[in-house]
């Protein structure tokens, strides 16, 4: 099951960090095809977010086709994201891995990596090819 992580600080709100999270999950293969998403009343309990945001993110999930609103069963992923290359044995995860350990001893810390990657990201993918 995810666990939802939510920065109230981030500016982004609530509703799409955990829409976020749960597009990073299926991603990275920590959720497939059939898993059950918590209710809005344990995501509450874990994350004091109103249940109401948690139905919009789920909303938001159905509406992208990611998840599918059973009534009285839950919501449950109804299609994965994962692909290959980002499995926790591939190369190109094993060479992120590498690389992040290598900043690391060089001395960058967890914000300097994230606007290195960012402006990286930018010039690879710039947003008009998004």
């Amino acid at each position: 099951m995810v666990v939802f992580r939510i920065d109230r600080r981030s500016g982004v709100a609530t509703y799409l960090q955990i829409v976020r999270q749960v597009e990073q999950a299926l991603r990275m293969g920590a959720l497939g095809e059939g898993d059950r998403l918590p209710t809005a009343a344990q995501v509450a309990a874990s994350t004091k977010v109103n249940p109401n945001t948690t139905l919009k993110a789920y909303r938001e999930l159905e509406r992208m086709g990611l998840a599918e609103v059973r009534q009285g069963a839950g919501t449950f992923i109804t299609r994965s994201l994962a692909r290959a290359e980002s499995e926790p044995d591939s190369p190109l995860r094993t060479a992120l891995v590498e690389w992040m350990e290598r900043a690391r001893g060089q001395g960058l810390g967890p914000e300097d990596v994230r606007a290195l990657l960012d402006s990286v990201h930018e010039a690879v993918y710039p947003p008009a090819a998004r």
